[in-house]
């Protein structure tokens, strides 16, 4: 837990006098403000405040522990100002997390670029094919695929995640390449577990198409999804970050290419636009300009 952001959740929450109020002033989502107060409960062993639908009141406990919050919070801004620089150069660790695939393909490569040009700044990045709590896991950044981003979040649009139908060489020696996105049918599709595992969704010819797949093989992970494909074992659909490189260099062949399967937003998210560090708001703004619309690796496919 972040104890000293808690402690300013809690007295915005009592100068202001409802939770709504200090989520929206501290530019936090209602259920986080939630979160710190009931955390900061659990870190002092006492209840803080009286909670009705109509106001907020102090406990004993909470009248107690509100000037020193204050008094902590004083001293907090009185070191930040005693260490702060004139050019707020970014510096201090970033936790930031991501899927294997695109950290792997894309996002690697941009935090080597940026730390070189902030050598104050530090970058666990975590990997992981799932949804992280960004308070609960202390993840500063978390990027995103979605065309349903939690209301609740704070995020940054970065650029549009495009995905591509291919095959090896080998394996089109063997079969027909597909001319319409029905012929898939008779095809030994490599599904992701989570991201169309049986059903294709398509534009077509102005349309919107679902095709069903099958195939015999299926993984939850995107990077092994594209090594299958290359060894030949049938025709994947696979993000156009990661697949890009290799249709390019000849080792993936682009099918369909008038089909244009569904895509998804790409997002920075993150916990609140209040009291961003440097670091954090630095690296948000070089990935916008990193990965733009029309990204590098979406370029003569």
């Amino acid at each position: 837990m972040d104890r000293l952001q808690a402690m300013r959740v809690f007295v915005t929450v009592v100068d202001l006098g409802s939770q709504s109020a200090a989520a929206d002033h501290l530019e936090l989502s209602r259920p986080v403000v939630s979160r710190y107060l009931a955390e900061l409960e659990d870190w002092v062993g006492a209840r803080l405040m009286h909670r009705t639908t109509r106001k907020l009141s102090l406990t004993a406990a909470g009248t107690e522990i509100l000037p020193r919050c204050r008094q902590m919070l004083e001293l907090s801004g009185d070191m930040q100002a005693a260490v702060s620089t004139p050019d707020d150069v970014p510096r201090g660790m970033l936790r930031i997390s991501a899927s294997p695939s695109f950290g792997q393909a894309q996002l690697a490569g941009a935090l080597v670029e940026h730390v070189k040009r902030y050598p104050g700044v530090k970058v666990d990045l975590q990997l992981l094919d799932r949804t992280v709590n960004l308070v609960d896991e202390r993840i500063d950044l978390a990027i995103r695929m979605s065309n349903d981003l939690d209301p609740n979040l704070i995020a940054r649009r970065l650029t549009v995640c495009r995905s591509v139908i291919c095959a090896s060489p080998a394996y089109l020696r063997d079969h027909p390449a597909p001319q319409r996105v029905e012929d898939l049918s008779g095809h030994n599709c490599l599904t992701h577990s989570y991201v169309g595992k049986s059903l294709w969704h398509f534009e077509q010819d102005g349309e919107q198409v679902s095709v069903p797949v099958q195939g015999n093989i299926c993984t939850n992970e995107a990077s092994t999804l594209l090594r299958v494909t290359m060894a030949g074992a049938g025709v994947a659909m696979l993000p156009s970050y990661q697949a890009g490189t290799h249709i390019r260099s000849g080792e993936l062949i682009r099918l369909l290419p008038h089909a244009e399967p569904r895509q998804m937003a790409m997002y920075a998210v993150y916990a609140s636009r209040k009291h961003m560090p440097s670091a954090l708001r630095s690296l948000v703004d070089f990935l916008v300009l990193k990965f733009p619309e029309d990204p590098e690796w979406d370029m003569g496919l």
